[in-house]
């Protein structure tokens, strides 16, 4: 089970049980759409669809449950979705709000230490000496 077959699903209903017209929609091949289909009705041993021959003619009774559930997860992946890309937008706005608030920092150190560590034009006196 896979959000791959949810989709096929949910775009077979929207186009009317044309899987050639699902395909179409979602980039992919005819086979490829029925072929996961099969295999999500097989996983859940109900079928979504009733077919004549090897058309979808109509959701079944269990097929519009499946389909309510399926709409469901698929909300909360685009929820999730939605989450991820806030907490991303956030962390890149900490992370300016953090650079933007750089400053100066001052440390005591010896002047052999300073003279090794830190180079000539970073350094300041420290206070009451002169440069």
């Amino acid at each position: 089970m896979n959000l791959h077959q949810f989709r096929f699903v949910q775009e077979a209903v929207r186009r009317q049980l044309n899987l050639t017209e699902a395909a179409k929609a979602l980039h992919t091949s005819q086979p490829g759409v029925s072929k996961a289909i099969l295999e999500l009705e097989d996983e859940l041993g109900v079928d979504i669809f009733a077919r004549h021959g090897k058309r979808l003619k109509r959701i079944t009774e269990p097929g519009e449950h499946v389909l309510k559930s399926i709409e469901v997860i698929m909300r909360e992946v685009g929820n999730l979705k939605r989450i991820g890309e806030q907490f991303s937008a956030g962390q890149r706005h900490a992370l300016d709000r953090h650079h933007a608030h750089a400053g100066t920092l001052r440390a005591a150190t010896g002047r052999d230490q300073a003279a090794r560590a830190i180079p000539q034009g970073e350094r300041e006196p420290a206070p009451g000496q002169a440069r």
